[in-house]
């Protein structure tokens, strides 16, 4: 299946920062209380839900795999950069790390018990979220979360240097309403939400956490 164009500039992109991206944000988590109460609030949600295997979809370096470890689940992490994958590799070599898309996850249906998507779905077209948001549904277990963050807003933004380096990439702003929309369209029911303003040291516009779950099926009637 041929390849859409803006996902080689996404895979090329991340390629060429990825190990400036990892220094630069190995301990960001650390100023981050929002972020690791939605991450625990996430773990603790599927851990009483049974456990099972947590994807997280655009690792990166694997820092938020290893938050995610850390917190007692079996987290593993899928990219779409192979340079990506070499560093989450490197700096945490007792964890999973795999190459692939989000769009066209190989993984079987009901694998997972949780999926994180990180920041991973702005780079997207918003014209193919649906099918983004299909794909996390189809891979989710009967009762498995998805947690998702994002930039909030509505509006491209070209990337032309990043991390120390000249590149050329598509990021999306996206409405928090309008992907509540897309996650219920697909199937999930959202039962959180955070909106939370910019961190003046590193963002410029709000920041949106939504926490949904695939909903377990209704018995059928005798």
């Amino acid at each position: 299946m041929t390849e859409h164009p803006d996902v080689e500039a996404t895979r090329a992109a991340y390629n060429t920062v990825a190990a400036d991206y990892a220094e630069l944000l190995r301990n960001e988590l650390d100023g981050k209380p929002f972020d690791r109460a939605m991450l625990g609030t996430f773990a603790e949600l599927v851990e009483s839900a049974g456990d099972g295997l947590v994807a997280d979809l655009g690792c990166g370096p694997g820092r938020i795999t290893a938050h995610l470890h850390s917190l007692g689940l079996a987290a593993f992490g899928i990219d779409l950069s192979p340079e990506m994958v070499a560093v989450a590799r490197r700096d945490h070599p007792g964890l999973r790390f795999d190459e692939g898309s989000i769009e066209s996850l190989e993984l079987a249906d009901g694998a997972l018990g949780g999926i994180v998507a990180w920041y991973s779905i702005i780079h997207t077209p918003p014209a193919r979220l649906p099918g983004v948001f299909a794909e996390f549904h189809r891979s989710l277990r009967d009762g498995g979360l998805l947690l998702l963050a994002f930039q909030a807003g509505d509006e491209p933004r070209h990337l032309g240097f990043a991390y120390g380096h000249e590149i050329d990439l598509e990021a999306y702003r996206l409405p928090p309403e309008r992907i509540t929309e897309l996650l219920l369209q697909a199937g999930f029911a959202v039962e959180a939400q955070l909106l939370r303003e910019p961190d003046d040291r590193y963002e410029k516009t709000r920041q949106a956490y939504l926490l949904a779950r695939k909903p377990a099926r209704k018995p059928a009637r005798s």
